[in-house]
């Protein structure tokens, strides 16, 4: 694991853009220094009698603008009249001394007390650096570190929950049982070897089985929650289909129940492929509007056409959308005929007009016959299709909160890398072998889960997790 780094960082950290408030955040073991160079106390203090984690009134000066002017010195122009605040270390979030200037919430400002800072000593901080200070210095681990991130760009209420638990600890206190567990057999094994001379049996050969497999089992049942982990990290992209003039872009507008997207009774209108984010029962779902699929001599409408059946191999989830009032046409067929192996739901518009499509027909082109009724136009239906959607896309007993759920590829992988030594060590204790392979296999398991808290890792799997965060986070 790499050492933590001595330097000092300084970085933005609010958003871009003007605000009320903006915060400039100092970390490192020359915090205090760096910013009593800038800071006058309204108090007249200085700066290191303060006592942590209180406010205190200041302005922040420019000592650069005078030649020999200090924090302390009134000839030193003041940039911004400001609220500070001192965490000394290791009470704070990086584990390091760190001072936050909260200031006036504009691009100037703050891009002037930055520049302040780096003169007198310290260094723009890199994307994540903070938090990636934060885990090397044992504050978070990886995936407390990879949490705060998720809770920064969750969409949903289950994101942000499911978020939230992992950063208070889920996850790590489940894969850290398992090592444990995994520990405990490794300690009787190694005995066993130490002592062989002894002919004492540490653990016997079934007790030792049932521990390996009751670990691949739990193992197993972890790695399987990556898809509905991943799926409200991420979201999925759904799609919704059909030929001109069905509903499409009415339908869009009324589940975001906003006008999105034009609608005119003039079939191809929609010449491109919108797209909207929004909340299905607690899953981001990433919606595409696409042109009306059919043959078509307009060369724009050809282009519509051509990114809708990118669209529909891009996404995950596909809506088929048919015009009730309307009997089913040849485009309508071919369309249901397609992408079988795609998740799907056929959704029949327009149920406000006179049906002009029977049942029995749809039965014979839908497998299943899982067909929704619905009206763009009234919302008839509207609050099944969501239930529908959440249905095809999450399990229907899986509940954010309830047990620990991996939410990247990254854990996922490591898991299986785990289950597969497991395997191994369960081989090698059947076929009676010596108890070093045995051990060899349980070490490498324990390496595995190692790799999803941090407990052992790379300095490139680092710098690509935390590359991912914005600067001053």
């Amino acid at each position: 694991m790499s050492e933590p780094v001595e330097d000092t960082i300084c970085a933005v950290a609010t958003a871009v853009g003007e605000g009320g408030i903006g915060i400039v955040r100092i970390s490192g073991k020359e915090s205090l220094r760096v910013a009593a160079s800038l800071v006058r106390l309204r108090s007249g203090r200085p700066l290191d009698s303060l006592k942590g984690h209180t406010l205190h009134h200041a302005d922040i000066v420019d000592p650069s603008a005078v030649p020999g002017a200090s924090g302390g010195s009134r000839a030193a122009p003041a940039i911004d009249e400001a609220l500070l605040v001192l965490m000394r270390a290791p009470h704070s979030y990086t584990g390091e001394d760190v001072v936050e200037i909260h200031c006036h919430g504009g691009p100037l400002v703050l891009q002037m007390i930055c520049e302040a800072l780096t003169r007198s000593g310290a260094r723009l901080a890199q994307p994540g650096e903070f938090t990636k200070r934060a885990f090397l210095n044992g504050r978070l681990d990886l995936t407390q570190a990879e949490a705060v991130l998720d809770t920064i760009r969750a969409k949903t209420g289950s994101s942000l929950r499911l978020a939230q638990e992992q950063l208070r600890g889920a996850l790590s206190k489940e894969i850290e049982r398992l090592r444990e567990v995994l520990l405990g057999m490794l300690a009787h094994v190694e005995a066993a070897i130490d002592f062989t001379e002894e002919d004492i049996a540490f653990i016997p050969a079934e007790a030792l089985s049932k521990g390996i497999q009751d670990a691949s089992t739990a193992i197993s049942r972890l790695a399987e929650s990556c898809r509905e982990g991943r799926i409200l990290r991420e979201g999925v992209t759904a799609a919704i289909v059909g030929r001109p003039n069905v509903g499409k872009s009415s339908l869009l507008n009324a589940l975001l129940r906003t006008d999105r997207a034009i609608v005119t009774p003039v079939p191809g209108t929609t010449r491109d492929v919108l797209e909207e984010v929004l909340n299905i029962r607690g899953v981001p779902v990433r919606l595409l509007d696409t042109a009306g699929v059919r043959d078509t001599d307009d060369p724009v409408e050809q282009e519509g056409v051509r990114r809708s059946r990118a669209a529909m191999e891009q996404a995950e989830l596909l809506l088929i959308l048919l015009d009730g009032s309307f009997p089913l046409g040849e485009d309508d067929r071919a369309l249901l005929a397609q992408h079988q192996d795609k998740t799907r739901l056929v959704a029949v518009n327009k149920s406000d007009m006179p049906g002009k499509i029977r049942p029995s027909e749809l039965a014979e082109l839908v497998p299943g016959g899982a067909v929704l009724w619905i009206s763009a136009k009234t919302g008839s239906g509207l609050e099944e299709l969501r239930d529908r959607i959440r249905t095809l896309i999450l399990r229907g007993d899986f509940e954010p909160g309830e047990a620990a759920v991996i939410t990247r590829l990254r854990h996922q992988t490591a898991l299986l890398k785990a289950k597969e030594s497991l395997s191994h060590a369960a081989g090698s204790v059947e076929a009676r072998l010596s108890g070093e392979f045995v051990a060899l296999d349980l070490r490498a398991a324990l390496d595995a889960l190692g790799e999803i808290t941090g407990a052992i890792t790379t300095e490139d799997v680092l710098e690509r997790i935390f590359s991912e965060f914005c600067i001053g986070k």
